[in-house]
């Protein structure tokens, strides 16, 4: 038996051990976790891709465990589930496998998803929280789209900084609280999975890396693409760029773009200690690199257990456009006024 309960499913050859994956889309890269003692079966989503530098999807019992705590065995602890490598399969070659080249989706059908924003949830919560023109001004800024999946999932298109498109990725929100749809599974894929392009190559960006090549500004890198457009609404003096996930592409390769750089690494809470051993990628590529820790030294443990980033923190405090949007909400007359004298003035 194994010695942790809960364990990445051990592959055997012949069978239909590995899975596609939730996030990148490829098949036969996506391994389960099981529980041994059999008493839980975890939905198709908790596992890990093979495609570590490309994908980076992982998600652990502790994970799902975090966000369904109704689930959670009395005798939990770290100690009871692990990620072992030696469950991954052995290639018969020791070569060195020749890198891929990253392939491509064509700019026009990037452009042509940067509209129909009346039916994208994320659109529709940034506009009450920080207003109509900053959500048009952010979506367009960083080339944020709208795809039919979903009925409007939001799309982060990853342009790197010869501006070229690597992909996009759809995910799904709540147009009333901006959080992610993950029930009954997680609303995540890709564009090129959902074409079904063949032979396509995914080499992730990072999220905004297009902008590179118009600011020298200090770059802050966070995790996730809402985060983004969000914090730098807020603290436009500073460029930010996104990973796309805890690990998403945090990897040497990737973070060559920021070569001689400034940057400052603010990571969810929770996430400090495992960035600040990532950081030492960028040592050697930036002209400096900070891990802060102002989240962590000001949160709550409540909001620490909750993962927060700073994108909540910044939301807490109420705009005038979540004041006015509560008050349409309680008076929707008011709509009907302010679209008046909107008229009046372009008239």
């Amino acid at each position: 038996m194994n010695e942790y309960r809960f364990h990445l499913q051990k592959y055997k050859a012949g069978r239909n051990t590995k899975q596609t994956c939730p996030q990148c889309g490829r098949r036969k890269c996506f391994v389960r976790y099981v529980d041994e003692e059999g008493k839980i079966e975890f939905p198709d989503y908790v596992g890990r891709c093979d495609h570590e530098d490309s994908c980076g999807y992982h998600y652990t019992p502790k994970d799902f465990f975090k966000d369904n705590p109704e689930l959670k065995p009395n005798n939990f602890e770290n100690e009871t589930w692990r990620y072992d490598k030696a469950n991954k399969p052995v290639t018969p070659s020791k070569a060195k496998p020749v890198p891929m080249l990253p392939s491509f989706i064509s700019a026009d059908m990037m452009r042509k998803t940067l509209s129909h924003y009346d039916i994208n949830p994320l659109y529709l919560f940034l506009s009450k929280t920080i207003g109509k023109d900053a959500a048009n001004r952010q979506f367009e800024r960083y080339k944020v789209g709208t795809s039919k999946k979903w009925g409007g999932a939001t799309v982060f298109w990853q342009i790197d900084k010869d501006c070229n498109v690597r992909s996009g990725k759809l995910m799904g929100y709540n147009p009333k609280d901006g959080h992610r749809i993950k029930e009954p599974i997680p609303q995540v894929c890709w564009v090129h999975s959902e074409l079904k392009l063949p032979d396509f190559h995914l080499k992730q960006c990072l999220f905004g890396e297009h902008l590179l090549a118009t600011s020298s500004a200090t770059v802050m890198l966070v995790e996730s693409e809402k985060t983004c457009l969000i914090a730098s609404h807020f603290m436009s003096d500073f460029l930010w760029l996104a990973t796309g996930g805890k690990d998403g592409c945090f990897n040497e390769e990737t973070m060559q773009v920021l070569h001689d750089r400034v940057v400052i690494l603010m990571p969810d809470l929770g996430a400090i200690e495992k960035w600040a051993k990532k950081s030492t990628i960028l040592t050697p590529i930036c002209k400096s690199v900070t891990v802060s820790t102002v989240l962590e030294q000001m949160a709550t443990d409540e909001q620490r257990e909750a993962g927060l980033d700073i994108s909540d923190f910044l939301l807490m405090q109420e705009t005038k456009q979540m004041i006015l949007q509560r008050m349409i909400e309680r008076n929707p007359a008011l709509q009907v006024l302010i679209d008046k004298l909107q008229l009046e003035l372009v008239d």
